[in-house]
């Protein structure tokens, strides 16, 4: 079993649990851990005839409605046929006795992840940085008209007033993980809920859609054949999932050696770029966007300034986590340039 120290599945309880779920599975079973993630853990789970990815939540306390693989499997069951990159969920096993916590089994896919930089085999190719720019609009695109009530997802979340709750949620663990006067996030918190916009239409909310969940064809940049981590989406205003990913996108205005974690490198396309052909893609007026990419930016703060949190009262040892504070106040300095 190729798996971190202390993530191993327990495969004397998961392999007959599989067996009797999931019939026809010939041959041992070899477990090899996906190590690209940094919250939910995910395997590969490979059979004489079959190959299948089990995610689980990470080990520890969880904070309550996160890591839902319940939602995760309520969402692939459903919108396989009307978004393809979507992978088939085949299983959802809520067995504590098995794993200690929900999981979920589902098919597998093979491809390109993107990660900082353009991996080796598609460097060579003409545009590429263009092509997988444009490929990741357009399934961001895709998903965004899906038809939710045709895919059964109309229960998903509550969209009235899905921003004022995002809103007021980030501003709540602000709060909670403070450790020092920060007037940049004071002015973002007052500046946004001053002026909320009123969405253009309702659409599933991936809420982490970037490079690193996304699988592209190998060898084909123009090709997203694959979305990953789905257990966080929602239903609500999809400018909020563009913004998002801007806000990890490479910007002048954005320090980088104080970020804990690399930048895309190399010369991808501007910001403008991606709203353009976001805009093409599905005829959305995006004059609003300086208040998304503010609430991104200040989104971005919060969850860099928990790490950062957990450092300062020595809940992690991780010396990556000092970085986060610097990285708090970057993002923080940024969202107050985003304001309209």
């Amino acid at each position: 079993m190729n798996t971190r120290p202390g993530e191993e599945l327990p495969t004397e309880r998961l392999l007959p649990y599989l067996r009797e779920h999931l019939p026809g599975l010939r041959g041992p079973m070899e477990v090899t851990q996906f190590r690209g993630g940094h919250a939910n853990l995910t395997y590969e789970l490979k059979f004489a005839n079959r190959e299948l990815v089990l995610r689980r939540p990470p080990f520890g306390e969880i904070a309550p409605g996160a890591h839902d693989m319940r939602r995760e499997y309520r969402i692939l069951s459903r919108l396989h046929p009307y978004f393809a990159p979507a992978p088939r969920a085949l299983l959802l096993g809520t067995d504590p006795s098995i794993l200690g916590a929900d999981f979920v089994v589902m098919e597998r896919r093979h491809g390109t992840v993107i990660r900082y930089e353009v991996p080796e085999g598609f460097r060579q190719l003409p545009q590429v940085r263009r092509r997988l720019t444009d490929a990741l609009m357009r399934v961001m695109a895709d998903l965004h008209q899906v038809d939710v009530a045709e895919a059964g997802l109309e229960d998903l979340g509550r969209p009235e007033g899905f921003a004022e709750r995002q809103l007021g949620g980030w501003k709540k663990r602000w709060e909670r993980s403070r450790t020092e006067e920060n007037a940049d996030m004071d002015l973002l918190g007052q500046s946004l809920v001053a002026d909320v916009p009123r969405p253009q239409a309702v659409s599933i909310v991936h809420g982490d859609l970037k490079f690193d969940n996304c699988q592209f064809k190998t060898g084909q940049p123009d090709l997203v054949t694959s979305v990953f981590d789905w257990d966080m989406a929602t239903l609500g205003d999809p400018l909020i999932d563009l913004a998002g990913t801007l806000s990890f996108w490479p910007d002048p205005a954005l320090n980088a050696a104080a970020m804990p974690l690399p930048l895309l490198a190399g010369n991808w396309p501007e910001k403008a770029y991606l709203k353009e052909n976001y805009a093409a893609y599905t005829g959305f007026d995006l004059s609003r966007m300086p208040w998304y990419e503010a609430f991104a930016c200040y989104k971005t703060a919060v969850i860099a300034q928990q790490l950062y949190h957990r450092y300062v009262q020595g809940s992690t040892r991780d010396e990556r986590m000092e970085k986060f504070g610097l990285a708090a106040r970057a993002f923080a300095r940024l969202g107050v340039q985003k304001l309209p």
